[in-house]
């Protein structure tokens, strides 16, 4: 699979990106990526984020890390972290700029060891693809969580996407179909899902998870803590 993200991501590390990092969709026009928000500093994080972030306890596995800006801020806090991704271009930004424990592995192929906190920002769960997806990958997650382990996850409602259409009536309106663009070159394309509270809590309760919503902003974003039935 074309590193394409990670490429962009590893340019703008190396002060070598050449804009845009474009995002080809199935609703609309492709989306130029603001790829400098994953090297923010921690006074620019959102308001979910640092709650997110003060919601950890014991060892943790933040899973698609990306640049790893949320693991090194928990390290830096003396949290024991592993940063996981698929993508070798951020798992050598994560090397670079200090992250300990960084796993280079694919979450569903993943159970060597057991966390306490699983977290999963910036709509991490996103890799589910598709709600049959979701639900493998919390059934999955059980194989690493601890027995009071929680798993930390955001996600958004974009039924607003649909404001002037009906849903879709062959499949859950939050999956969809994303490419990546950069330099002429295109990626593989890739499903994603977002998952609004009321379909998040249905998929949880049935895989085996008590989800308790904990935090809304403004929009239409949330996150929700998972924990063990």
């Amino acid at each position: 699979m074309r590193d394409i993200f990670g490429k962009a991501l590893s340019d703008l590390y190396t002060h070598s990106f050449v804009p845009p990092l474009l995002l080809h969709n199935e609703y609309s026009t492709a989306e130029q990526i603001p790829v400098e928000r994953y090297f923010i500093e921690e006074e620019e994080y959102s308001e979910l984020e640092f709650f997110a972030l003060q919601q950890v306890h014991g060892k943790i596995l933040d899973v698609g890390s990306a640049t790893g800006r949320h693991a090194k801020f928990l390290q830096d806090n003396g949290f024991d972290v592993s940063a996981m991704d698929i993508s070798k271009g951020c798992c050598m930004i994560m090397e670079k700029i200090g992250v300990k424990k960084i796993i280079e592995q694919d979450i569903f192929n993943y159970d060597a060891n057991k966390f306490h906190t699983i977290l999963m920002l910036m709509n991490g769960i996103g890799i589910a693809g598709s709600i049959d997806g979701l639900k493998k990958l919390f059934i999955h997650l059980k194989k690493i969580a601890l027995p009071d382990a929680q798993l930390l996850i955001d996600s958004s409602d974009i039924s607003y996407l649909f404001e002037d259409s009906e849903l879709p009536k062959i499949k859950y309106f939050g999956e969809l179909s994303f490419e990546y663009e950069y330099k002429g070159e295109r990626g593989d394309r890739f499903n994603w899902l977002y998952i609004d509270q009321e379909k998040l809590m249905e998929v949880a309760k049935a895989t085996g998870w008590q989800c308790q919503i904990i935090f809304e902003d403004e929009s239409d974003a949330y996150l929700a803590r998972l924990k063990l039935i």
